[in-house]
C-alpha cells in the first residue's frame, strides 16, 4: 500500500514479490500476490485515468485552438498538427472532397516528401473511402498490405514514398454531408486503442464544426464587404442622381428662360458622356456637341423613324442610341447619342438621355409660340425698314433693341418666293427660323422676306435655300443682298434682293439661290443704286489696296495683261518692264485675288470693273477740271 501511495513505477513491485518469495511462508507469500496484483491493477487505472485527463486536456486546449479566428487554410493546418501531437503519431494530413468525384490532400503535418499536399485521387479510393461510406472511422497496422482497402496507385505510391504502415482514416461531416476525411498515420505497424479512435473522432467533430463556423465567417465577411460595396455603389449612385437631378433643373432653367439649343445640348452631352446632336423632323442638324461623328442623313433619318415607331429609346448601330424628340403626336425630330465610353449607358442615364429628348422638344416648342407671339411687333418693324424713310435712324435704333436686336451688327436682305404657292408653309417655318437667327421676317406679296444678321450674302441665301426647300413639294427661289452698315439701308437692300430675284427667274434660275454679289456685273447693272463704286471694291478692291500701301502697279498689270489677250510677253512690251517682271505681278496678283481671277466669270468682271475704274478717273478729271478758276 505504501508503494501504492508513493506512485511508485510497477518495478518497485516486482521487486517485492521477489523479496517476499525468499522470506515468506507459501500462505504468506500467497497473500502478498495477491495484494501486489490488486495494486498493480489499481496503478494501471490510475496510469490510464492520468493518460486519458491528459488526452482529454489536449482536447480541450486543441477546441479552444480551433475556435481561434482562422481562415480555412491556417485552421486546417492547425487540425493536422494538434490530431498528430495527440496521438504521437508520426504523421497526419486532411482530404477535402471536390464536389466532382474527387478528393485533394490539402493539408499534412510530418510529412517527409511533397507528395502528399494536393495529391488529388478518387473518392473510391483509399481507406478514407472506406470511412466516408461507412461514417465511421476505419485503421489498418498495414496499409500497403491490408487487401480490404481499395487501393488507388497514386495513394499507395505517397505512403510507399513516406514508409507508412498503420493509418487511420476518420471521416469529417457537416450537416449529414461528407466533407472531407482526418488521417493519422505511422511509420511503424501499431493496434489503435479504442481511446485513440475515439480521440481522433472527436477531433474531426470539432474540426467539422470549427471549418463550418470559419466558412460561415468568411461568408459573412465576403457578405459585408459585398454589402460595403453596394453601399459605396449606392452612395456613388445616389450622388450621381443628386448631380443628374440638378442637372434637370438647370436645364428646365434654361428651357423656361428661353435658352439656346446649343447650350442645352453641350450641358447634356457633358453629363452623358460622348457626342450628342439633334436634328429636326426634316433631316436638319440644329445643334450638336461633344467629338465630331460622321451623321450622314440616312442615319438621321432611320434614327427618327425608329425613336418615334418606339415611341421611346432605341439603340442603332455603333453605339449609337436615338430619342425621339415629339409634342403630342407631333414629330419635332430626334436626338442622336454615341457613347465615348465602351459600355453602353446605364439605366439611368437612359432616363436621362429621355428627358434631354423631352426637355428639348419643350424648348423648341417655346421658341416656335414665342416667334409666333412676338412676330407682329417683329414684322411692323422690317415692314418699316422695307420702305425708304425720311425718319431718323435712331427710332429704328431704338424699336430695334426692344426686339432683341443690334443695331450696330451688320444685316443681310434675304427674299424668299415659293414658286408653287405654298405660302402659308413658308411664312410659318420663317418666324421660326427668323427667331432662332436672331433677325426678323415679314411678307411682301407672296414672298418672305428675311432680314438676318451677318456680311455674308450669299452663305444666307443658301442656308435659307437648303432650309426652306425640303419642307415645300415645289421649288423656292431665294435671293439676297447685303450687307447693310446701318439699318437705314436695309430699304436699299430689299429692292436690290427684288432686283437679284428678278434677274434669277430671268436668267431661269427658278428654285435656285443667289446674291446680287454672285451675280457680278449683272448685279450691278440691275441693281437700283447702280454701286459702282462698290462694284470696283469688292471685285478689284483688294488690288487698289496693294498698289495703294506697296506703291505697285497691279492694276496696271491687270489691265495690260487682259488688253494683249492674257500674254505675258505682250503686256511687258506695253508696260515698258521685262517679261519676268510682269510673270513676278501675276503671281503675286494671284495671291491677292485668288487663284480664279482668270477664270471666265470673274475675268469679266475684273476687266469690267477695270474699265469703270478708268472711266470713273476720266470722269472726275473732267469734274475737276471744269470746277478749276478761270474756266
Amino acid at each position: 500500500m505504501e508503494l501504492l501511495a508513493q506512485d511508485s513505477p510497477l518495478h518497485h513491485f516486482q521487486e517485492l514479490l521477489n523479496h517476499g518469495r525468499r522470506r515468506l511462508s507459501q500462505d504468506q507469500f500467497a497473500e502478498l500476490e495477491r495484494a501486489t496484483q490488486l495494486a498493480t491493477n489499481i496503478h494501471a487505472a490510475t496510469v490510464q485515468r492520468r493518460q486519458r485527463e491528459a488526452t482529454m486536456s489536449a482536447l480541450v486546449d486543441t477546441v479552444h485552438e480551433m475556435t481561434m479566428p482562422y481562415d480555412p487554410d491556417a485552421l486546417l493546418k492547425v487540425i493536422t498538427n494538434r490530431a498528430r501531437r495527440l496521438l504521437g503519431s508520426d504523421m497526419a494530413y486532411i482530404s477535402l472532397n471536390t464536389g466532382d468525384g474527387t478528393t485533394y490532400i490539402h493539408s499534412s503535418d510530418g510529412d517527409t516528401t511533397s507528395l502528399n499536399v494536393g495529391l488529388v485521387v478518387e473518392q473510391s479510393h483509399g481507406l478514407g473511402a472506406m470511412a466516408q461510406e461507412a461514417g465511421a472511422p476505419f485503421w489498418t497496422p498495414d496499409y500497403l498490405n491490408d487487401t480490404r482497402i481499395p487501393h488507388g496507385e497514386r495513394i499507395d505510391e505517397v505512403v510507399r514514398v513516406e514508409g507508412l504502415h498503420a493509418v487511420m482514416a476518420v471521416p469529417i461531416s457537416s450537416g449529414g454531408e461528407a466533407i472531407g476525411v482526418l488521417y493519422t498515420a505511422d511509420r511503424s505497424a501499431r493496434h489503435y486503442l479504442p481511446d485513440e479512435i475515439s480521440v481522433m473522432r472527436s477531433i474531426a467533430d470539432f474540426a467539422a464544426v470549427a471549418l463550418d463556423r470559419t466558412r460561415m465567417l468568411d461568408r459573412t465577411r465576403s457578405e459585408m464587404a459585398e454589402l460595403e460595396l453596394v453601399r459605396i455603389a449606392a452612395r456613388r449612385a445616389a450622388a450621381h442622381s443628386e448631380q443628374l437631378d440638378d442637372v434637370r433643373a438647370r436645364m428646365i432653367t434654361q428651357v423656361l428662360a428661353d435658352g439656346n439649343l446649343q447650350d442645352l445640348v453641350s450641358v447634356a452631352a457633358g453629363v452623358l458622356g460622348g457626342s450628342l446632336a439633334v436634328a429636326d423632323a426634316h433631316r436638319r442638324v440644329l445643334a450638336s456637341a461633344g467629338d465630331a461623328w460622321e451623321m450622314g442623313e440616312e442615319l438621321r433619318e432611320r434614327a427618327r423613324l425608329e425613336a418615334h415607331t418606339a415611341r421611346g429609346l432605341v439603340s442603332l448601330d455603333d453605339g449609337i442610341w436615338a430619342t425621339p424628340v415629339a409634342a403630342g403626336a407631333e414629330d419635332l425630330g430626334v436626338v442622336l447619342f454615341r457613347s465615348g465610353a465602351s459600355q453602353p449607358p446605364t439605366p439611368e442615364l437612359e432616363r436621362f438621355f429621355r428627358f434631354v429628348g423631352q426637355a428639348v422638344a419643350l424648348l423648341l416648342v417655346m421658341q416656335r409660340s414665342t416667334a409666333v407671339a412676338a412676330g407682329p411687333v417683329r414684322d411692323a418693324l422690317l415692314d418699316d425698314l422695307l420702305v425708304p424713310s425720311r425718319h431718323p435712324s435712331s427710332q429704328f435704333t431704338h424699336r430695334a433693341r426692344r426686339v432683341g436686336l443690334d443695331p450696330d451688327s451688320p444685316y443681310v436682305v434675304v427674299l424668299a418666293h415659293p414658286e408653287g404657292g405654298e405660302h402659308g408653309r413658308a411664312v410659318v417655318w420663317a418666324s421660326s427660323y427668323a427667331y432662332r437667327q436672331c433677325g426678323l421676317k415679314t411678307v411682301s406679296g407672296d414672298s418672305v422676306v428675311l432680314l438676318l444678321p451677318g456680311s455674308d450674302a450669299s452663305s444666307a441665301a443658301r442656308a435659307v435655300f437648303e432650309e426652306l426647300s425640303p419642307l415645300l413639294s415645289e421649288p423656292v427661289t431665294v435671293a439676297a443682298s447685303g450687307p447693310a452698315d446701318c439699318l437705314g439701308r436695309v430699304a436699299d437692300l430689299y429692292q436690290e434682293a427684288v432686283s437679284c430675284y428678278d434677274a434669277l427667274i430671268a436668267l431661269g434660275g427658278a428654285g435656285s439661290a443667289a446674291s446680287m454679289d454672285e451675280l457680278g456685273f449683272l448685279g450691278l447693272l440691275l441693281s437700283g443704286g447702280h454701286d459702282v463704286d462698290g462694284f470696283i471694291g469688292l471685285t478689284i478692291g483688294p488690288l487698289l489696296d496693294h498698289d495703294a500701301e506697296r506703291a505697285t502697279d497691279l492694276v496696271a498689270t491687270v489691265e495690260a495683261y487682259f488688253a494683249s489677250g492674257n500674254s505675258p510677253t505682250r503686256a511687258a512690251e506695253e508696260l515698258h518692264v521685262h517679261a519676268n517682271t510682269v510673270a513676278r505681278r501675276l503671281t503675286r496678283i494671284t495671291g491677292v485675288l485668288g487663284p480664279d481671277w482668270q477664270q471666265p466669270p470673274r475675268a469679266v468682271d475684273i476687266q469690267l470693273a477695270v474699265r469703270l475704274l478708268r472711266a470713273r478717273e476720266v470722269l472726275r478729271r473732267r469734274r475737276d477740271q471744269a470746277d478749276m478758276p478761270g474756266r
